[in-house]
């Protein structure tokens, strides 16, 4: 046994050698390659963008590319020469995909870094940013599905395997249909919202009572950022199915109320005066509109309603808020006595 091991050792001596120096061979001018190209090209180039993305999976593709000829050009009949090619291809496959998912990932950050968000054209960068991702993202799966099978199919007992999986490919299929129901479904949805767009990326939502913003969209649930930083993760097939507010989906304006309940007596034009002043002296408010009406009453108060527009979500709720202060104060100061109270009479026995 030791005899034959030391024979096997010595028959893949310069083969073995020869095979290690061509892969460090090969690796050592692709670095080269890489450094030159890196050195006369721009970082923002599309070129540059892709190989920056897949630089180590291509590394290894070459050095696998370079070992598969060395082994070629060895012998047949050494030791274990199968198994030792059968590894290598299996190899290869694996890091072909690899690669192929680093340039498809690739493409979405080149056509995101195409399409920036300049002023006035915010929507149409953010509408090609989430179909992008959408797309890219099934595309990866669609990727890992084929490179997966193809490695499964480099072993034999599965290729000899191929006519019985396809005769019950049938049942199979739809066993597995019903087990990956939510995920299909939810990969489906992400197809759907790609296209139709009823969110994207950084969209203000109103989603099961927060309000928050789009930060992640995967090939099966969205991340939501609510406004004390917490994170909602929401599936996909959830957007599809149930209602929600999109504050930002034509444009970020947004118009904001306040109300405020005060007396019968309380006179109205100088709440008006008001808060248009507290407007006038505010950044937050775009001058679009501000109206004041009485919108509701009861047995003991009316209720006046502030309205008034703002660029964004954001300022809208800093305006109202600054607004609201700004109005109780005044009626503090300069009219306590109208603010809401409750109204009784005393009645003596000679009245009843």
């Amino acid at each position: 046994m030791l005899e034959s091991l030391q024979t096997g050792l010595q028959s893949w001596l310069w083969p073995g050698l020869s095979a290690i120096l061509t892969v460090m061979a090969t690796y050592a001018v692709y670095r080269l390659a890489l450094a030159v190209f890196r050195h006369f090209s721009s970082s923002r180039a599309v070129i540059r963008l892709f190989l920056d993305a897949a630089a180590r999976a291509l590394g290894v593709v070459c050095c696998l590319l370079a070992l598969t000829a060395a082994l070629k050009a060895a012998p047949a009949d050494l030791p274990l020469m199968p198994a030792i090619q059968h590894v290598t291809a299996l190899l290869l496959v694996l890091s072909l995909t690899w690669a192929s998912v680093r340039l498809t990932s690739a493409i979405g950050e080149v056509i995101v870094t195409l399409n920036p968000v300049l002023e006035g054209q915010w929507k149409r960068a953010r509408k090609v940013e989430t179909q992008t991702r959408f797309l890219v993202r099934a595309l990866n799966i669609l990727i890992v599905i084929i490179g997966f099978g193809a490695a499964l199919m480099t072993f034999e007992s599965v290729q000899h395997m191929g006519a019985s999986v396809l005769a019950s490919a049938g049942v199979g299929g739809l066993v597995l249909g019903f087990a990956a129901r939510p995920v299909l479904s939810n990969l489906l949805a992400g197809m759907q919202i790609a296209l139709t767009q009823p969110f994207r990326i950084d969209d203000v939502l109103h989603v099961q009572g927060e309000w928050c913003w789009v930060e992640e969209v995967t090939a099966t649930y969205v991340v939501v950022r609510v406004w004390d930083l917490r994170r909602l993760v929401i599936p996909l097939q959830w957007f599809i199915e149930n209602p929600f507010q999109n504050w930002s989906r034509n444009n970020s304006e947004l118009l904001g109320p306040v109300f405020i309940w005060v007396d019968y007596t309380m006179p109205i034009e100088p709440l008006r005066e008001e808060f248009k002043r507290l407007l006038a002296e505010s950044n937050l408010w775009d001058g679009q509109l501000a109206t004041v009406q009485v919108t509701d009453a009861s047995d003991q108060a009316m209720q006046v309603r502030f309205l008034m527009s703002a660029s964004d979500s954001t300022r809208n709720w800093d305006l109202r808020c600054k607004v609201r202060e700004g109005l109780i104060a005044f009626i503090r100061d300069h009219y306590p006595a109208q603010l809401p109270r409750v109204r009784a009479r005393l009645m003596d026995g000679s009245e009843s």
